[in-house]
């Protein structure tokens, strides 16, 4: 099964065994969407989940008291690919790495190596002769063709 990060438990909440997870996911609202979530390896059906101050509060099966929920605290949050409901023509922000990187006259710049989360927003890092780093939004971004392993970028004047 491909799973995919969609997140981190950063606390616990109240008593109950609910724990706070900081999203990854494009919304928080996404996060909380899922019937299952997988913590080390474990598959968790998820009870409930609901927004809060940019964070997802979610109560896990098997985790029913603040003692369990404190033992599953920073860990990584993962969805299975084959849950993630995707737009036509959509794609997964991680399906752009290694990815071939090309400008919008069509000079290649080299692979995207990573995906930046600065507090601004999604960045795409692109690894050739140079290190570029470019916004990850429509502005920037204009195609990304993962089944065929490129993506196009507008680079600003000087970059």
């Amino acid at each position: 099964m491909d799973l995919i990060e969609t997140g981190r438990i950063v606390n616990t909440h109240g008593l109950r065994g609910e724990v706070k997870i900081e999203p990854w996911a494009d919304s928080v609202e996404a996060l909380c969407g899922f019937s299952r979530l997988f913590v080390d390896g474990v598959e968790r059906k998820v009870e409930r989940g609901r927004a809060q101050k940019g964070f997802a509060i979610v109560k896990l099966a098997g985790i029913d008291s603040i003692d369990e929920a404190e033992r599953v605290k920073n860990r990584v949050v993962y969805v299975p690919r084959e849950d993630i409901a995707l737009e036509e023509g959509g794609c997964l922000v991680a399906d752009l790495i290694g990815c071939a990187a090309f400008d919008q006259d069509g000079k290649s710049l080299g692979k995207v190596t990573d995906i930046l989360t600065p507090p601004g927003g999604e960045v795409l890092e692109i690894r050739g002769q140079r290190e570029i780093l470019v916004p990850l939004n429509g502005e920037f971004l204009l195609n990304a063709d993962v089944e065929g392993g490129t993506v196009t970028v507008r680079l600003l004047e000087g970059m």
